[in-house]
């Protein structure tokens, strides 16, 4: 019987599972997923540190989005330090589920506006990042209104606009559900406008059925957005990918890559799905697009 990451999820049909690790049985209640054997076995690899620079501003706001049916949303802004926002490039960053605007520039969280200070000291041209609370809609239209990717699109971006940030090319970047979210605006807005994007442990799956409870209205959604098997909406835009071997999502995010006519950057190394992985490659991640924007 082949039990769907939806099932094992949700508790349905798993029962006591035995896992064979090195040639010993290790009986647990439930059966491991990749990224806990991965962590079990000391094979995550070192955590990313924040790097310890001093951070340019971040100016948080709010708005009232139609998008979101007239929710009221918290919005940040990160400037590199001794920078101006008339006229910068943006790259719009987008969070996992269960963040918020904040979960990009908290210390205790990513501290982009941290690699973003070092990036621009260490020659990468200055941008701006931006974030906003998208919900756990997974960055696309919901059955229930809620359209968090219009929001970014009709509404982040002409706020931004008129703060004098430079919104006519952008860059994306994301982790998890953001890194999802990315990938799929990236190739709704097309190379025109989109310079760069790059997606850091993307939440992909193959399938409607292996999905985490609540990420698709229903199997029609899934269909209708999925970026899995439409790599050529990304034509033209320079794409890096990125995803840990101990990630749930890295067989999903290997067959993504190898979909492409030509490979993207980034690549797959020891890593889990947590900020530890994500601190290591968010630097790398937020260049690539920086000089690219």
């Amino acid at each position: 019987m082949r039990i769907s990451r939806r099932a094992a999820l949700t508790g349905a049909g798993v029962g006591t599972a035995a896992v064979v690790v090195g040639g010993a049985g290790v009986v647990t209640g439930a059966l491991p997923g990749r990224a806990q054997l991965y962590s079990r076995l000391g094979l995550d690899g070192e955590d990313g540190r924040i790097p310890d620079v001093e951070p340019g501003d971040v100016v948080s706001g709010e708005l009232v989005s139609a998008a979101r049916g007239g929710r009221r949303v918290g919005w940040s802004l990160a400037i590199p330090p001794g920078v101006t926002p008339e006229g910068l490039p943006l790259v719009v960053v987008l969070h996992a589920r269960g963040g918020d605007h904040t979960s990009a520039f908290s210390p205790a969280y990513l501290g982009l506006d941290r690699f973003l200070a070092a990036a621009v000291a260490h020659g990468m041209p200055p941008v701006a990042l931006a974030s906003i609370d998208g919900g756990n809609a997974y960055w696309h239209a919901r059955a229930d209104g809620d359209d968090p990717g219009a929001m970014v699109v009709d509404e982040l971006l002409p706020l931004l606009a008129d703060r004098g940030l430079d919104t006519g090319r952008l860059g994306f970047l994301g982790w998890s559900m953001g890194g999802f979210g990315a990938l799929r605006l990236a190739g709704l807005l097309g190379p025109g406008r989109v310079g760069a994007v790059a997606a850091l442990s993307p939440a992909l799956w193959r399938d409607f059925d292996d999905t985490a409870p609540g990420a698709f209205d229903d199997a029609a959604d899934f269909d209708a957005v999925t970026v899995m098997g439409r790599q050529g909406d990304l034509d033209g835009i320079p794409v890096r990918v990125d995803c840990g071997l101990g990630d749930p999502f890295c067989a999903a995010a290997e067959e993504y890559v190898a979909g492409f006519d030509e490979r993207p950057a980034g690549g797959f190394e020891r890593g889990d799905h947590d900020r530890g992985y994500w601190r290591r490659l968010v630097g790398p991640q937020l260049r690539f697009v920086g000089e690219r924007v």
